[in-house]
């Protein structure tokens, strides 16, 4: 049974309880979880009834208040102590052997077996047999026989599990003889695994002895190599499983990289390999030093805290750390917002801390058995394979290097960063024991060693010299060489920014974008990356470019602009890894600039002049274009699976093309803008060609028919497009044009029909109601009254719609633009907050841009995103006389950005101020109602 310890007074509450309190203090005294001075005599009278049915449902009814009554009693004590996840393991497991053995009386007294029919044991299995459960734990159970199950031991059985199934326990079951346990683990290693932790309950402990003895005897003696290779197969499939990186933003708190069931591991292969009993027992046989284990404990307490509060939130064995979980699990845990970063950040900032303290200790427990326990490579193969050389002090072990002596290693702190270096050399990974080498000796890393000339130049050979330097800049960061040699970097270590657009922690977004970019330089991406691969090719300053990508996001999580406090930062640290003054330079430049081009490319209209000349201006040069549409195209990739695709890429290709082309003009001193008509005459020249077929007449009228902006806002294959749509249409017909765009991975929507007031406004309308995602609009009225509008879409997975669902997509929007389907009744039951989602807010923040564009004045909205938003915003645009050329749109998982380029009724800018603050009320008013609407 799972012994609890003598109550003591709960220490107040504090954010360092788990840290501070002693091991296993109990949350709360025992008689408040389990009065058994007052259940025992109460059972015994309910049982002393003569009718059995009787018996039964008042034993069941005492027993059912009594586990509420303990559970009440652990969630308070729980909630006044919120890091103790150990202690309200075991105090549930306490209360559960405690309901067990009552539940077991019951069943012997209602289901008696004759004397000699008696030989059977309970015992507790998996994590109940550990003495660990968390509130929806299941109670995992096996009835032990020495051999066939008789009908009266059935029944006494069957009778138990009833009674536990009615006091709503979710018990998991088996019941075996001693033979049938032991050749079901023989060969299945989740069973074999599951006694490794058996502990008797009731009944006969012969029973349970022996399956004890003969396992140990039977099956672990000789198996370790077996064991532990199927527990680390185990373990990289379940990592997979769960996405593979220990940053994931919704973490398994169980299953995940990091997470409990890592450690449970740990526990399971110390157990069978080195037949150890507790954790603890690890340290004395020198597995893990005092510091290792002390860290294992925080981090197992921390990790049960989080499931049990999980468990507690829900009502149910959820152990994924949802996004809505996350906010409400920080607020429990007495976590609290501050100097520019949310409570919730923090929280998953810890969390994350103690994922990687995991991972860290299972790869050097792991690595060093691995070294020990799996056979050897066949020696044929060890001839023809060549041996790295290791320089002095280092030395291989096991094929992995090592220090080989740890006292002339550490009388140079420089090895603390040569040595992965050395790793990247040879192409080899850190054995365990110079991991730990490293991890025990950083605060050799000081400040002089920061400022070493030699220390800088080893650290940026890290990044230039190898081509790898994604593996040595994560072993670096996770055993905390990298915050130690950067300070600067620390406060972004295991930094979780909530939102719905990044996919990591900041500080392994920066490694990965580093990652993407030396794939880049390798050729590996020239097919899909043209553009920075050629950029790459032809040469820029690579020290410039690693560092500003290894410094662009390291102002965030403080009060301020990232990317100016980034900026800052990197004026310091840039000179300090011994980069030029005019290298620094441009690094402050990059840093400061980093999100310049992915917004001008995502947020504005590229085919405006004004957009592209203003970009060109803020460059200064091609050096910085090149330099930025390489950090931007790393950025965009490192922020997760999916971000990066043919539309983005279409973007910023085309901006770059734009800028370079203005940078040219602007050296050979013409003018940075060409002048409109010859562009314009140009395209309709390009027009007349691409028509075949078409009278002289028929050209004319439609080279005629359309204004300026038309020429210069599409390309020639849409002219004809809407050529086509225009040629002999009448008042009152509505054409419609739907293709697959795949050099922008969407759908092409081109719409022509009469022109009249809030059109604009319907089309968008008539998209959402097929769950469209509008990414990309335009919108042109000719001089004879017909509106041409083309739209981009995409669906709920950001791909073109596939070809079954256009004919809908059509009907769909001929119905709405004609007034069959009202898109504010039809989108009410559809604009939702998925509940995961819920918990992230946006404040919303709405600009008005007059310098932007010669034509219109710019209406900037970035508020939260939901279903029907850019629906309301272009109706209320719409509803008060506002006229929309063009609408670019940008999303970032929950934020929205939304960019219409407008005129005033009478063609004008909104130059008048007050009419700006009355619209801007009017947008306002639209997101609060549909965002209330949104969560109802």
């Amino acid at each position: 049974m799972t012994p609890l310890p003598a109550a003591s007074p709960a220490p107040a509450p504090d954010l360092a309880a788990f840290a501070a309190s002693a091991p296993d203090a109990p949350l709360c005294p025992e008689p408040s979880i389990w009065d058994g001075a007052r259940i025992d005599p109460a059972l015994a009278a309910a049982l002393a009834q003569p009718d059995p049915r009787a018996a039964r449902a008042d034993s069941v009814r005492l027993l059912a208040e009594a586990r509420a009554q303990g559970m009440a009693a652990i969630a308070e004590g729980f909630a006044a102590r919120p890091f103790a996840g150990r202690e309200a393991t075991r105090a549930i497991a306490w209360l559960t052997d405690r309901l067990i053995l009552s539940a077991t009386r019951v069943a012997r007294a209602l289901f008696p077996l004759a004397p000699g029919d008696d030989r059977l044991a309970l015992l507790a299995v998996g994590g109940y047999g550990r003495g660990e459960m968390a509130p929806q734990s299941d109670v995992d159970l096996m009835v032990l026989l020495p051999g066939a199950l008789s009908p009266a031991q059935k029944a006494q059985v069957e009778g138990l599990l009833y009674l536990l199934w009615d006091l709503k326990l979710k018990v998991g079951h088996a019941t075996r003889s001693i033979k049938e346990a032991l050749t079901l683990a023989r060969g299945d290693m989740t069973i074999r695994t599951s006694l490794l932790e058996v502990s008797h309950l009731a009944g006969d402990e012969s029973l349970a002895a022996t399956l004890r003895e003969r396992f140990w005897r039977e099956l672990v003696r000789g198996s370790a190599t077996e064991f532990l290779e199927a527990k680390l197969a185990e373990r990289a499939a379940r990592h997979q499983k769960q996405g593979g990186q220990r940053y994931v933003v919704e973490p398994n708190v169980k299953e995940g990289k990091g997470g409990l069931r890592d450690l449970h591991s740990l526990f399971w292969i110390g157990k069978y390999v080195n037949g150890v009993e507790t954790t603890d027992e690890l340290v004395a046989m020198g597995v893990f030093t005092p510091e290792e284990f002390a860290t294992f404990r925080r981090a197992e307490s921390f990790l049960w805290a989080v499931r049990c509060h999980l468990h507690l939130i829900t009502g149910r064995p959820v152990d994924q750390l949802t996004f809505d979980l996350q906010v409400e699990v920080a607020r429990r845990m007495g976590y609290e917002g501050g100097d520019g970063r949310r409570a919730v950040e923090r929280f998953m900032q810890d969390y994350f801390r103690h994922a990687n303290r995991v991972g860290e200790l299972t790869r050097i427990f792991l690595t060093a058995l691995e070294a020990i326990h799996v056979k050897p490579e066949p020696r044929l193969m060890r001839l023809f394979s060549r041996t790295p050389r290791a320089r002095p002090p280092y030395a291989f072990k096991q094929n992995r290097l090592a220090v080989a002596d740890d006292a002339n290693f550490l009388a140079d702190p420089l090895n603390l960063l040569r040595i992965f270096e050395e790793a990247l050399r040879t192409g080899t990974l850190l054995h365990p024991d110079a991991m730990r080498l490293v991890a025990s000796n950083l605060h050799l890393i000081d400040d002089r060693l920061r400022h070493d000339p030699r220390a800088n130049a080893i650290f940026l050979d890290l990044l230039l010299k190898h081509g790898n330097p994604e593996r040595a800049l994560r072993r670096m960061n996770e055993l905390g060489a990298l915050a130690a040699f950067l300070p600067e970097f620390e406060p972004i270590v295991a930094m979780m920014q909530f939102n719905m657009y990044h996919h990591f922690t900041v500080d392994e977004h920066i490694i990965q974008c580093i990652s993407h970019l030396a794939r880049i330089e390798k050729g590996e991406l020239v097919e899909e990356l043209p553009v920075a691969s050629g950029i790459l090719k032809a040469g820029v300053n690579r020290r410039v470019l690693y560092v500003a990508l290894l410094l662009h996001d390291i102002g965030k999580g403080r009060a301020g602009d990232h990317s100016v406090i980034g900026a800052e930062i990197a004026s310091r640290v840039a000179p300090r890894l011994g980069l030029t003054p005019r290298e620094t330079e441009t690094v402050v430049w990059l840093v400061r600039n980093h999100l310049l081009m992915s917004d001008v490319a995502q947020k504005r209209d590229i085919s405006e002049p004004r957009t592209v000349r203003d970009f060109a201006a803020k460059l200064g040069g091609k050096e910085r274009l090149d330099l930025l549409t390489v950090l931007t195209v790393c950025d965009i990739r490192g922020v997760g699976p999916g971000t990066w695709n043919n539309w983005k890429a279409m973007l910023l290709r085309a901006l770059y093309n734009a800028a370079a082309e203005a940078l040219l003009a602007q050296a050979a001193e013409s003018p940075a803008e060409l002048a409109r008509s010859p562009r314009e005459e140009e395209a309709r020249r390009a027009l007349a060609q691409a028509l075949p077929g078409w009278s002289p007449a028929e050209i004319e009228a439609e080279s005629q028919r359309h204004y300026g902006p038309y020429w210069l806002g599409l390309p020639t294959d849409l002219h004809v497009v809407f050529a086509h749509l225009l040629r002999g249409i009448q008042d009152d017909e509505l054409r419609i044009d739907i293709k697959p765009d795949e050099g922008r991975a969407a759908t092409r929507v081109a719409m022509a029909m009469v022109d009249h007031p809030g059109l604009f406004s319907r089309m968008t309308g008539a998209l959402a109601l097929v769950g469209a995602n509008i990414r990309d609009a335009r919108t042109y009225t000719s001089k004879d009254g017909y509106a041409t509008a083309i739209f981009w879409i995409q669906d709920a997975e950001e791909k073109p719609f596939e070809e079954s669902r256009l004919p809908r997509l059509r009907q769909m929007i001929a119905r709405t633009l004609r007034g069959e389907v009202v898109a504010r009744e039809a989108l009410r039951d559809r604009d939702r907050l998925k509940k995961r989602e819920a918990a992230f807010e946006r404040p919303t923040r709405i600009a008005f841009d007059n310098l932007g564009s010669d034509i219109y004045t710019l209406i900037e909205v970035d508020t939260r995103d939901r279903p029907g938003l850019l629906y309301d915003l272009t109706r209320t645009l719409a509803a008060n006389n506002v006229y929309i050329a063009s609408a670019v749109v940008a999303t970032y998982g929950e934020q929205a950005v939304d960019t219409f380029y407008v005129k005033d009724m009478f063609g004008l800018k909104f130059h008048s101020e007050s009419r700006q603050r009355a619209l801007e009320r009017k947008l306002r008013e639209a997101i609060e109602q549909g965002a209330a609407r949104a969560r109802e």
